[in-house]
């Protein structure tokens, strides 16, 4: 892949991102959806998935920034369904779908039937984040979602390497796929657990953003790179430092916190899009190398497989979830109570990804069927996309399942303001009384208070009434007006430096200031 053709790739994938956000279809389905079309288009060059990129070059980041947002508070809470499904659903469906392939195709070995189903067994953590965060899901099952895909990858990428063992014949057997299991999967959260905390610490010290962000880009890959070399799970441990940088971020300066947000979205944003472009872009190099599986054999053992690995998620969500509650109190007293419906949403929220092609594609040329693999790797990626990604709003509104409540969501973050003021209002008349403060003149300590009441004010108008003109709520108008005011200061100075009384560098100067309270006033208001 040349410079050009990697330009238009990330190009087109941003463009196409950027129109799903003006359409009710998620950003993958219609990502994947362009890159099938794509792939029809004569001269479009031919995008083969390279393991050795998607694996160390863009799972880390993209497992790292899903992980450094969610809640680890609420991911230990919910421990449990996400190890069931993490680990247990996908050595089963590892065992499943590699048997049921070993029945349906004629010459196809057991360990390499198993290889496929280790391939295909895990659901993608791109796409469940970002279908999760489309659909707005309640807040348990987006958790559990979002568990499920961030360490599954380290499961199936360790059963995928103890089936291809076995399948070139260098199997150490069962005994040697457990140890192999538990070095991968200890020592990758035991990397994660060395690493985090001087990492952690390192951020602290460090007070200049430039070198905060280059850091925080660097984390992942160090953290793969690491574990990787130890031969434990890089997967956990770009996890584990990920989730204990995200609980312990609000020790970070605040304009690192600032960049870095807008940096990792960027990343996040770009990646995503290519990743998925690029499975719809698999279409050409899959179909050459079918070779003898084509023709109607072919497409019915996609279909086959297809719908293996959908029943076989709801044959383990449903004793998965409800055997356990069963079986212990304590299991009852501890979660929440849960009924027939959240079991089909994360039944049907299966989607596989890059991750299943990227381990398809290093699946050695020696091993027999290799393209057999890749082809049915393939057509269930694409067939859990589009199928279940394209009914999954659907069933979620047929479903009606309660909605977040908003209402009530905002009464918590307006009570928790004000705590916070009443300590922040405390601390002032401290800082006031003492007397290196004695010379702050009064307008400025009242500007002060004046800040601190309206941030405390702006969340509460959240939950009045809304203009009748023109359905802005206060806090709307307040972010409006500060917008025009703060506006017509920026055409001020603009005007100014055309007539050369400033120069550019003081222009850059002002500006900043204004875009700084520009966005200050409009985080005070949302």
């Amino acid at each position: 892949m040349d410079v050009l053709q990697l330009v238009a790739l990330v190009a087109g994938s941003a463009a196409v991102a950027g129109l799903a956000r003006r359409t009710p279809v998620p950003a993958p389905l219609l990502l994947v959806a362009a890159g099938l079309a794509a792939s029809y288009i004569p001269g479009v060059p031919s995008y083969a998935l390279d393991p050795h990129i998607v694996l160390p070059l863009l799972l880390p980041p993209l497992l790292y920034t899903a992980a450094v947002d969610s809640s680890y508070l609420d991911l230990r809470a919910n421990i449990r369904p996400i190890a069931m499904l993490s680990v247990g659903y996908v050595l089963f469906a590892t065992v499943v779908v590699g048997y049921a392939a070993y029945l349906l195709v004629p010459g196809l070995s057991l360990p390499v039937a198993l290889v496929l189903g280790a391939v295909i067994a895990p659901p993608d953590a791109v796409a469940a984040t970002a279908i999760a965060r489309k659909l707005r899901l309640p807040n348990r099952l987006t958790t559990i979602l979002q568990g499920e895909s961030l360490v599954n990858d380290a499961t199936a990428i360790t059963a995928y390497k103890v089936a291809l063992a076995a399948a070139v014949g260098v199997s150490a057997g069962w005994a040697g796929g457990i140890a192999e299991f538990l070095l991968a999967s200890v020592g990758g959260v035991g990397v994660g657990l060395l690493l985090m905390v001087p990492i952690h610490q390192l951020r602290k010290r460090m007070r200049e953003p430039l070198l905060q962000n280059t850091l925080s880009l660097l984390i992942p890959f160090v953290a793969y790179a690491v574990a990787e070399r130890v031969h434990a799970s890089g997967v956990l441990a770009v996890v584990v430092v990920a989730l204990y940088l995200g609980h312990r971020n609000w020790q970070v300066d605040f304009a690192t916190r600032l960049q870095e947000e807008a940096v990792w979205k960027m990343v996040a944003f770009i990646l995503e899009s290519v990743v998925f472009a690029l499975i719809g872009l698999q279409l050409a190099v899959v179909l050459t190398g079918l070779g003898e599986y084509e023709g109607m054999d072919a497409a019915w053992y996609a279909i086959a497989v297809f719908l293996v690995v959908v029943v076989a998620r709801f044959v383990w969500v449903f004793p998965a979830t409800f055997v356990p509650r069963g079986m212990s109190r304590r299991i009852r007293e501890r979660e929440p109570d849960t009924d027939w419906k959240s079991p089909v949403i994360v039944g049907w929220a299966g989607m596989r990804g890059v991750v299943s092609l990227a381990i398809a594609f290093s699946v050695p040329i020696s091993v027999p069927h290799r393209n057999l693999i890749l082809f049915l790797t393939f057509t269930t990626v694409i067939g859990t996309l589009v199928v279940q990604g394209l009914t999954l709003p659907p069933l979620i509104r047929a479903l009606k399942l309660p909605p977040k409540d908003v209402q009530a969501e905002t009464l918590a973050e307006a009570q928790a303001q004000s705590e916070a003021s009443r300590a922040a209002e405390e601390r002032l008349a401290e800082l006031l009384e003492e007397p290196e403060n004695s010379t702050l003149p009064p307008p400025l300590a009242d500007r002060l208070r004046s800040v601190l009441e309206r941030r405390r004010n702006a969340v509460w108008e959240r939950l009045g009434e809304v203009n009748p003109l023109t359905g802005e709520s206060a806090d709307d108008i307040y972010r409006r007006l500060a917008g025009e005011m703060i506006e017509a200061e920026r055409e001020v100075f603009v005007a100014l430096r055309d007539s050369r009384r400033i120069d550019d560098e003081m222009l850059r100067v002002l500006l900043r200031r204004l875009d700084l309270e520009e966005a200050a006033a409009y985080r005070e208001a949302t």
